[in-house]
């Protein structure tokens, strides 16, 4: 394999992994906050879909992404109204819209499938694009990958290093102590949550109006919701380092398209569904729990319990406790 060959197989890769990127980040910071949403395979196609038919309706790409990125808020408002106000489970009520926003999608979809529509263009930054190599891979793209680079940076820097993300982290560990000091955990979880659904809306959007350009059945992105979720587990609940998972997952979905052009001896359907057992057995590969002796924690899983690593103590759990 050439360094040509290298170069466009990395960019396709940083290309595909934007959507993911931006929907693992939206999904970390809700779930550092303390609230599951499971509807995110349903919200990404439904988003998708609304992001296309409203593009083509007004031949507006910024109409398409706002739309999209509305209707990931309204589900994760949903979400939060029912796990937050009405007390019901987040595992149970992200699941059922997890199916029916997926349903959804394709019965209000159908019009639209199989017609071309607006796609985002690329935006090619002139000086950084000629760096070699990296200029290529990371700087000849359109602007939502450019958004996935900053939003990485931006969301780990609010989580880790500034008073918001102290309560975010805060609420999502003991929301009962973060009360106590006069702040509102329902408040919160719900921006986190609002904010997670705009970047998931967001996500849909990238892929009818960018990665796969267009609305069909099946659409092609079926199945990335729940690889988002596992990213966020495994990722340890980190913004980069679940980013880092989305690059990865997004080389895999790449690789197996090469190497579908290259044999034709494989039926086809293996290369598009290998991606996701092997995402799943390298990311259960990598975090595979030590047994440490005697079952006591070590000095090294108290500092990266402080420093943010692990899973927030009160993921999935109501507040208050004793309504």
């Amino acid at each position: 394999m050439d360094g040509l060959t290298i170069t466009i197989l990395l960019t396709a890769v940083v290309a595909s992994a934007a959507p993911i990127v931006l929907a693992v980040v939206g999904e970390t910071l809700a779930e550092r906050s303390g609230i599951i949403n499971l509807s995110l395979d349903g919200a990404i196609l439904l988003s998708a879909m609304g992001a296309f038919a409203v593009a083509v309706r007004t031949g507006s790409l910024t109409a398409g992404f706002v739309a999209g990125g509305l209707i990931g808020g309204a589900v994760a408002g949903v979400v939060a109204v029912f796990s937050l106000y009405l007390r019901v489970s987040q595992i149970a009520v992200g699941f059922v819209l997890a199916l029916m926003t997926r349903d959804l999608a394709y019965f209000l979809g159908a019009p639209y499938a199989g017609i071309s529509g607006p796609q985002v263009p690329p935006l090619t930054i002139p000086l950084l694009s000629r760096i070699p190599l990296a200029g290529p891979i990371l700087f000849n793209h359109n602007a939502v990958v450019y958004l996935s680079f900053v939003l990485i940076l931006v969301v780990w820097w609010i989580v880790n290093h500034t008073p918001a993300g102290l309560n975010i982290r805060a609420v999502g560990e003991r929301p009962e102590a973060a009360f106590d000091r006069g702040i509102n955990p329902l408040t919160v979880r719900l921006g986190c949550v609002l904010g997670g659904g705009l970047l998931t809306g967001l996500a849909g959007g990238a892929y009818s109006l960018g990665v796969k350009a267009g609305w069909g059945h099946p659409q092609g992105v079926e199945g990335v919701g729940w690889i988002v979720l596992a990213l966020v587990i495994f990722g340890r609940w980190r913004i980069v380092r679940a980013a880092m998972g989305a690059y990865f997952f997004a080389f895999l979905q790449v690789a197996g398209v090469a190497l579908q052009q290259l044999t034709t001896a494989i039926p086809a359907q293996v290369f598009q569904v290998a991606p996701f057992p092997l995402m799943i057995l390298t990311l259960i590969f990598l975090n595979f729990p030590k047994v440490k002796t005697g079952g006591q924690m070590t000095r090294g899983d108290v500092s990266r319990r402080s420093a943010g690593e692990g899973m927030p103590a009160a993921l999935g759990k109501p507040w208050p406790d004793n309504f």
